[in-house]
């Protein structure tokens, strides 16, 4: 059975926009807003059109790489979501400022490291422009080169860059300090963060902008009004890909929890669309976990209440994000099920009986099936007939369907038709036996000891294939290899 699970790369931008504004503890907003003034600083400087449509689409996808440095933003500040919540709402100075000769701290630059390659990837994926791809790889660039890693200044780093800044910064300090204090705000960052001329050329609207973002009707730009480019199909996996790289032991895991959900919903009877959706809420259903700290997700005991209902509301973030979204309207609804129980006891609902929909039965059935095979960093994976043996105790008790369960441990115990991987692309540079055991390692989190041991080869071994599979895919962090693979079907 053949599905379309393609959307228009506009859809899989603001979706991915969603998740950095999760990530980052803004209101989901908060990147169309940016977007929309960054659109109008450009205009307003005289930029040309292709400087224009770089501002507006690095904006979305400004924080885009979040997912990729959450568990390096959580050994640094603890909270990564909170923690970056603060320092973007603060009107501190700056950790760095113009001409310390301080170094920036190794954890600093390596976050930014990663930020930025998983950024530029993921443009450079969705095949967006040059100049977008540009911005983003030096997004957190100075105009006076206090920005890190410290390359690039003045001209050097690309103008859109500035744009997006200011207009991110206009757009916090607007929604929470009023347009006065925003101007006073970003005027103390002028010919520092971005050139004062920038925000002399804006100012005098900034008032009448802001008044337009905060009306009923959102001003920002829809589907129609963007150029060919945002408009072509390509696959929602990406999307999955990339909610996946916030906790490294998820490798994957979206697209397993797709595939499973659509094997069962196959096997229970859905038709062709019924199961394109539930493989499509699949893969999109942990969107929400962007907006919980990595310190939550890694903690090996019972939550404090204030933490579960954190977790409680991952459905809740993932409906009302996607849901958002028209190409994913739907698939939005379905994932907003895949938390919940038959008998009530889910979240964040706590719908029971009849009142879910099939497609989200088996998606919340698929997930917690990959829940149970998946390993922690407090324990191992479950096998397949431990995990299947769960499942039945749970259908037992009421919490699953058992035709549900019956069907989904038919797809998946010995003897099921495993599902078909995604083949490698065409250009990718040939990866030994070992490199792809290296790699599936490192993917999973597995520091250079680790590696070494679980394939008895020494620490110096296991660097020497690290770096021989980031040359041959291209890139420079882990988290990058990782993004690269799990796209290109290497993992």
């Amino acid at each position: 059975m053949s599905h379309d699970t393609t959307i228009p790369v506009f859809d899989a931008v603001r979706a991915l926009a969603f998740i950095g504004d999760l990530s980052m503890g803004q209101p989901i907003d908060h990147s169309l807003r940016t977007a929309w003034l960054a659109g109008k600083i450009a205009a307003r400087a005289g930029c040309t059109a292709p400087q224009i449509e770089a501002a507006r689409h690095a904006a979305l996808l400004r924080w885009s790489g979040c997912t990729a440095n959450a568990q390096e933003f959580a050994d640094f500040l603890d909270d990564d979501v909170e923690g970056r919540r603060a320092l973007l709402a603060s009107s501190a100075p700056r950790m760095r400022q113009p001409h310390d000769s301080a170094p920036v701290p190794g954890a600093v630059l390596a976050m930014a490291e990663i930020h930025c390659e998983i950024a530029g990837d993921i443009a450079h994926t969705l095949g967006l422009s040059h100049d977008t791809e540009a911005t983003l790889r030096a997004v957190f660039e100075a105009y006076d080169g206090s920005g890190v890693p410290g390359l690039l200044r003045g001209e050097a780093v690309p103008f859109s860059t500035y744009v997006v800044a200011l207009a991110s910064d206009l757009e916090i300090f607007g929604r929470l300090y009023g347009v006065e204090q925003a101007l006073a705000l970003v005027r103390g960052r002028a010919d520092s963060l971005y050139p004062a001329a920038l925000l002399d050329a804006s100012a005098a609207d900034l008032a009448a902008w802001m008044q337009a973002l905060d009306a009923p009707a959102a001003p920002w730009a829809e589907a129609a009004e963007q150029p060919d480019s945002m408009r072509r199909p390509m696959g929602l996996e990406l999307v999955g890909d990339v909610i996946d790289l916030k906790l490294p032991w998820m490798t994957g895991y979206s697209r397993r929890v797709a595939s499973l959900a659509r094997d069962c919903g196959a096997r229970m009877g859905l038709d062709e669309a019924g199961c394109g959706r539930a493989y499509k809420a699949g893969l999109i259903h942990g969107i929400g976990r962007a907006s919980v700290p990595n310190a939550i997700w890694n903690a090996p005991g019972p939550l404090q209440a204030s933490a579960l209902e954190r977790v409680r509301l991952v459905p809740y973030w993932t409906s009302r994000a996607a849901g958002q979204i028209d190409g994913l309207a739907a698939e939005a609804e379905i994932a907003s099920f895949a938390f919940e129980r038959r008998d009530g006891s889910g979240h964040f609902r706590g719908r029971s009986g009849a009142a879910m929909p099939l497609e989200g039965q088996v998606v919340a059935a698929a997930e917690q099936w990959w829940s149970h095979c998946t390993r922690r960093p407090w324990r191992e994976a479950l096998t397949r007939e431990q995990a299947a043996e769960r499942m039945q105790e749970d259908a037992a008790a009421g919490r699953f369907d058992a035709a549900v369960v019956e069907a989904l441990c038919a797809s998946t115990l010995p003897g099921a038709v495993p599902p078909k991987p995604a083949a490698p692309a065409q250009d990718d540079a040939s990866l030994s036996q070992r490199e792809l055991e290296v790699l599936r390692c490192i993917s999973r989190g597995d520091n250079t000891k680790e590696v070494a041991r679980a394939l008895g080869i020494s620490p110096s071994t296991v660097r020497t294939h690290v770096e021989r599979v980031f040359q041959k895919l291209g890139c420079t962090t882990r988290a990058a290899a990782t993004l690269k693979a799990a796209t290109r079907g290497l993992i």
